[in-house]
Protein backbone atom coordinates (compact mmCIF):
# COMPACT_ATOMS: atom_id res chain seq x y z
CA UNK A 1 0.00 0.00 0.00
CA UNK A 2 2.97 2.63 0.67
CA UNK A 3 4.28 1.70 -2.67
CA UNK A 4 1.41 2.62 -4.32
CA UNK A 5 0.67 5.88 -2.36
CA UNK A 6 4.58 6.78 -3.49
CA UNK A 7 3.88 6.74 -6.93
CA UNK A 8 0.43 8.23 -6.91
CA UNK A 9 2.28 11.06 -4.94
CA UNK A 10 5.16 11.12 -6.91
CA UNK A 11 2.54 11.12 -10.07
CA UNK A 12 0.65 13.58 -8.60
CA UNK A 13 3.63 15.76 -8.37
CA UNK A 14 4.83 15.50 -12.09
CA UNK A 15 1.43 16.59 -13.40
CA UNK A 16 1.21 19.30 -11.04
CA UNK A 17 4.51 20.57 -11.99
CA UNK A 18 3.64 20.52 -16.06
CA UNK A 19 0.49 21.98 -15.26
CA UNK A 20 1.77 24.74 -13.57
CA UNK A 21 4.23 25.90 -15.94
CA UNK A 22 1.15 25.83 -18.54
CA UNK A 23 -1.14 27.65 -16.84
CA UNK A 24 1.29 30.31 -15.91
CA UNK A 25 3.10 30.11 -19.65
CA UNK A 26 1.07 28.56 -22.15
CA UNK A 27 2.87 26.15 -24.32
CA UNK A 28 6.42 28.41 -23.27
CA UNK A 29 6.00 27.62 -19.82
CA UNK A 30 5.49 23.89 -20.71
CA UNK A 31 9.06 24.12 -22.14
CA UNK A 32 10.88 25.96 -19.82
CA UNK A 33 9.02 23.56 -17.42
CA UNK A 34 10.43 20.31 -19.01
CA UNK A 35 14.32 21.99 -19.49
CA UNK A 36 14.06 22.61 -15.83
CA UNK A 37 13.47 19.65 -14.58
CA UNK A 38 15.53 17.80 -16.99
CA UNK A 39 18.28 20.15 -15.90
CA UNK A 40 17.91 20.00 -12.48
CA UNK A 41 16.82 15.90 -12.22
CA UNK A 42 20.43 15.13 -13.99
CA UNK A 43 21.99 17.27 -11.55
CA UNK A 44 20.51 16.09 -8.56
CA UNK A 45 21.07 12.11 -9.89
CA UNK A 46 24.39 12.32 -10.42
CA UNK A 47 25.26 14.79 -7.93
CA UNK A 48 23.43 15.24 -4.57
CA UNK A 49 25.09 12.91 -2.66
CA UNK A 50 28.79 14.54 -3.36
CA UNK A 51 26.79 17.69 -2.45
CA UNK A 52 25.06 16.86 1.03
CA UNK A 53 28.56 14.65 2.27
CA UNK A 54 30.53 17.38 1.84
CA UNK A 55 28.11 20.07 3.28
CA UNK A 56 27.89 18.08 6.63
CA UNK A 57 31.88 17.32 6.57
CA UNK A 58 31.33 13.58 6.26
CA UNK A 59 34.30 11.72 6.68
CA UNK A 60 34.45 8.45 4.90
CA UNK A 61 35.92 5.46 7.31
CA UNK A 62 36.79 1.89 6.87
CA UNK A 63 37.37 -1.53 7.95
CA UNK A 64 40.64 -0.22 9.99
CA UNK A 65 39.33 3.40 11.00
CA UNK A 66 36.06 2.01 12.37
CA UNK A 67 35.99 -1.45 12.17
CA UNK A 68 32.70 -2.31 14.77
CA UNK A 69 30.68 0.25 12.21
CA UNK A 70 32.21 -1.73 9.23
CA UNK A 71 31.25 -4.86 10.61
CA UNK A 72 27.77 -3.90 11.26
CA UNK A 73 27.26 -2.07 7.61
CA UNK A 74 28.75 -5.31 5.96
CA UNK A 75 26.31 -7.72 7.44
CA UNK A 76 23.03 -6.11 6.79
CA UNK A 77 24.35 -5.36 2.89
CA UNK A 78 24.60 -9.34 2.64
CA UNK A 79 21.11 -9.95 4.46
CA UNK A 80 19.77 -7.01 2.04
CA UNK A 81 21.57 -8.45 -0.53
CA UNK A 82 22.94 -5.09 -1.82
CA UNK A 83 26.70 -3.81 -2.50
CA UNK A 84 28.67 -2.34 0.70
CA UNK A 85 28.07 1.17 0.78
CA UNK A 86 30.65 3.29 1.64
CA UNK A 87 30.41 4.50 5.19
CA UNK A 88 30.87 7.99 6.79
CA UNK A 89 31.16 9.98 9.89
CA UNK A 90 29.25 12.83 10.28
CA UNK A 91 31.58 15.35 13.27
CA UNK A 92 28.28 16.17 14.87
CA UNK A 93 27.57 15.50 18.12
CA UNK A 94 23.75 15.68 18.30
CA UNK A 95 22.51 11.59 16.60
CA UNK A 96 21.37 11.36 14.03
CA UNK A 97 21.70 9.57 10.32
CA UNK A 98 21.08 9.26 6.53
CA UNK A 99 21.46 7.78 3.45
CA UNK A 100 22.43 9.32 0.01
CA UNK A 101 23.39 7.53 -3.47
CA UNK A 102 21.46 7.16 -6.85
CA UNK A 103 21.35 3.49 -6.84
CA UNK A 104 22.70 0.81 -4.48
CA UNK A 105 25.80 0.50 -6.39
CA UNK A 106 26.44 4.33 -5.89
CA UNK A 107 25.10 3.95 -2.19
CA UNK A 108 26.44 5.89 1.09
CA UNK A 109 25.04 5.67 4.79
CA UNK A 110 26.65 8.20 6.99
CA UNK A 111 25.82 8.52 10.77
CA UNK A 112 27.01 11.45 13.40
CA UNK A 113 29.26 10.85 16.24
CA UNK A 114 26.36 11.99 18.36
CA UNK A 115 25.23 8.81 17.28
CA UNK A 116 27.64 6.38 17.66
CA UNK A 117 28.05 7.77 21.48
CA UNK A 118 24.62 7.52 22.52
CA UNK A 119 23.09 4.21 21.17
CA UNK A 120 23.92 0.72 22.17
CA UNK A 121 25.50 -1.57 19.34
CA UNK A 122 21.47 -3.35 18.45
CA UNK A 123 20.04 0.58 18.12
CA UNK A 124 23.24 1.55 15.89
CA UNK A 125 22.25 -1.77 13.79
CA UNK A 126 18.62 -1.13 13.80
CA UNK A 127 19.13 2.77 12.31
CA UNK A 128 22.23 1.40 9.71
CA UNK A 129 19.52 -1.34 8.86
CA UNK A 130 16.53 1.52 8.33
CA UNK A 131 19.01 3.44 6.38
CA UNK A 132 20.29 0.18 4.31
CA UNK A 133 16.40 -0.17 3.52
CA UNK A 134 15.97 2.83 1.87
CA UNK A 135 19.11 1.94 -0.26
CA UNK A 136 18.01 -0.88 -1.67
CA UNK A 137 14.30 0.69 -2.19
CA UNK A 138 15.72 3.13 -4.86
CA UNK A 139 13.99 5.59 -1.53
CA UNK A 140 17.07 8.24 -2.17
CA UNK A 141 16.49 8.75 -5.56
CA UNK A 142 12.92 8.91 -4.76
CA UNK A 143 13.54 11.81 -2.03
CA UNK A 144 15.56 13.58 -4.57
CA UNK A 145 12.97 13.28 -7.69
CA UNK A 146 10.23 14.93 -4.97
CA UNK A 147 12.11 17.37 -3.29
CA UNK A 148 13.83 18.51 -7.09
CA UNK A 149 10.53 18.84 -8.70
CA UNK A 150 8.87 20.33 -5.81
CA UNK A 151 11.75 23.12 -5.68
CA UNK A 152 11.07 23.31 -9.59
CA UNK A 153 7.54 24.54 -8.97
CA UNK A 154 8.82 27.15 -6.58
CA UNK A 155 11.35 28.24 -8.98
CA UNK A 156 9.07 28.10 -11.87
CA UNK A 157 6.19 30.36 -10.44
CA UNK A 158 8.74 32.47 -9.17
CA UNK A 159 10.08 33.15 -12.93
CA UNK A 160 7.00 33.73 -14.38
CA UNK A 161 6.05 36.08 -10.63
CA UNK A 162 9.38 38.54 -11.80
CA UNK A 163 9.17 38.08 -15.90
CA UNK A 164 5.07 37.09 -16.75
CA UNK A 165 3.75 34.45 -18.91
CA UNK A 166 3.95 33.75 -22.78
CA UNK A 167 1.65 35.83 -25.15
CA UNK A 168 -0.46 32.78 -25.33
CA UNK A 169 -1.95 33.15 -21.76
CA UNK A 170 -2.25 36.65 -22.26
CA UNK A 171 -6.05 36.64 -21.41
CA UNK A 172 -5.70 34.58 -18.43
CA UNK A 173 -7.04 36.15 -15.04
CA UNK A 174 -4.24 37.94 -13.18
CA UNK A 175 -6.25 37.21 -9.88
CA UNK A 176 -6.12 33.48 -10.45
CA UNK A 177 -2.72 33.43 -11.94
CA UNK A 178 -1.62 35.35 -8.41
CA UNK A 179 -3.01 32.96 -6.72
CA UNK A 180 -1.53 30.01 -8.34
CA UNK A 181 2.20 31.64 -7.73
CA UNK A 182 1.35 31.77 -4.14
CA UNK A 183 -0.54 28.53 -3.67
CA UNK A 184 1.03 25.59 -6.07
CA UNK A 185 4.73 25.60 -4.51
CA UNK A 186 2.87 25.06 -0.76
CA UNK A 187 0.79 22.38 -2.32
CA UNK A 188 3.51 20.70 -4.22
CA UNK A 189 5.93 20.85 -1.09
CA UNK A 190 3.05 18.99 0.90
CA UNK A 191 3.21 16.30 -1.16
CA UNK A 192 6.91 15.89 -1.15
CA UNK A 193 6.05 15.68 2.63
CA UNK A 194 3.97 12.65 1.84
CA UNK A 195 5.92 11.11 -0.39
CA UNK A 196 8.82 11.11 2.36
CA UNK A 197 6.62 10.05 5.10
CA UNK A 198 5.65 6.85 3.43
CA UNK A 199 8.98 5.68 2.66
CA UNK A 200 10.05 6.74 6.51
CA UNK A 201 7.27 3.73 7.40
CA UNK A 202 8.68 1.66 4.48
CA UNK A 203 12.30 1.70 5.81
CA UNK A 204 11.13 1.03 9.70
CA UNK A 205 9.76 -2.58 8.24
CA UNK A 206 12.14 -2.73 6.29
CA UNK A 207 14.95 -2.42 9.21
CA UNK A 208 12.62 -4.49 10.91
CA UNK A 209 13.04 -7.42 8.37
CA UNK A 210 16.33 -7.15 8.55
CA UNK A 211 17.53 -7.35 12.16
CA UNK A 212 14.53 -9.54 13.23
CA UNK A 213 14.19 -7.22 16.19
CA UNK A 214 11.65 -4.43 15.67
CA UNK A 215 12.46 -3.52 19.50
CA UNK A 216 15.79 -2.05 18.59
CA UNK A 217 14.85 0.45 16.37
CA UNK A 218 11.80 1.53 18.72
CA UNK A 219 14.27 2.26 21.50
CA UNK A 220 16.76 3.92 18.87
CA UNK A 221 13.71 6.16 17.48
CA UNK A 222 12.61 7.25 21.12
CA UNK A 223 16.17 8.15 22.16
CA UNK A 224 16.87 9.91 18.90
CA UNK A 225 13.89 11.88 19.16
CA UNK A 226 14.15 13.08 22.78
CA UNK A 227 17.76 14.09 21.89
CA UNK A 228 16.63 16.33 18.80
CA UNK A 229 14.22 17.88 20.36
CA UNK A 230 17.04 20.19 22.45
CA UNK A 231 19.44 20.41 19.74
CA UNK A 232 20.14 20.96 15.87
CA UNK A 233 22.69 19.46 13.68
CA UNK A 234 25.25 21.89 12.41
CA UNK A 235 24.54 23.38 8.84
CA UNK A 236 21.40 21.44 8.90
CA UNK A 237 18.97 22.52 5.99
CA UNK A 238 15.03 22.06 5.68
CA UNK A 239 16.24 20.88 1.92
CA UNK A 240 18.02 17.92 3.43
CA UNK A 241 15.85 17.40 6.27
CA UNK A 242 13.96 14.19 4.86
CA UNK A 243 17.17 12.06 4.44
CA UNK A 244 17.49 11.87 7.99
CA UNK A 245 16.39 8.97 10.20
CA UNK A 246 14.57 11.69 12.28
CA UNK A 247 13.46 15.32 11.41
CA UNK A 248 17.02 17.26 12.56
CA UNK A 249 14.56 20.20 13.34
CA UNK A 250 12.16 17.82 16.00
CA UNK A 251 10.72 20.01 18.47
CA UNK A 252 11.86 23.14 16.02
CA UNK A 253 8.51 23.76 14.13
CA UNK A 254 5.09 25.80 14.55
CA UNK A 255 1.83 24.10 15.58
CA UNK A 256 0.77 22.84 12.69
CA UNK A 257 4.00 21.22 11.35
CA UNK A 258 2.96 17.86 10.98
CA UNK A 259 1.81 19.19 7.63
CA UNK A 260 5.15 20.15 6.50
CA UNK A 261 6.98 17.42 8.34
CA UNK A 262 9.37 15.50 6.51
CA UNK A 263 9.17 12.41 9.01
CA UNK A 264 5.70 10.92 10.55
CA UNK A 265 5.38 11.25 13.92
CA UNK A 266 7.88 8.76 16.58
CA UNK A 267 4.52 7.76 17.99
CA UNK A 268 3.31 6.97 14.80
CA UNK A 269 6.29 4.91 13.93
CA UNK A 270 6.72 3.32 17.19
CA UNK A 271 3.05 1.85 16.97
CA UNK A 272 3.60 0.47 13.28
CA UNK A 273 6.65 -1.43 14.40
CA UNK A 274 5.16 -2.66 17.53
CA UNK A 275 2.89 -4.42 15.27
CA UNK A 276 5.49 -5.66 13.08
CA UNK A 277 6.80 -7.97 16.48
CA UNK A 278 5.90 -12.07 15.87
CA UNK A 279 5.88 -11.04 12.45
CA UNK A 280 8.99 -10.76 11.08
Amino acid sequence: MEVVKTVFLLTLLTLLFVWVGGMLGGSQGMLIAFLMALAMNFWAYYNSDKAVLHHYHAVEVDAQSARGLYDIVRRLSERAGTPMPKIYIIPDHVPNAFATGRNPSHAAVAVTEGLLELLDEKEVEAVLAHEMSHVKHYDILIGTIAATIAGAIAMLTNFFYFFGGSSDRENSNPIVAMIMMLVMPLVASIIQMAVSRNREFMADEGAAKLTHHPEWLQSALMKLENYNKGGIIHDATPETAHMFIVNPFTGKDFSFASLFSTHPSTQARIERLERLKGRV
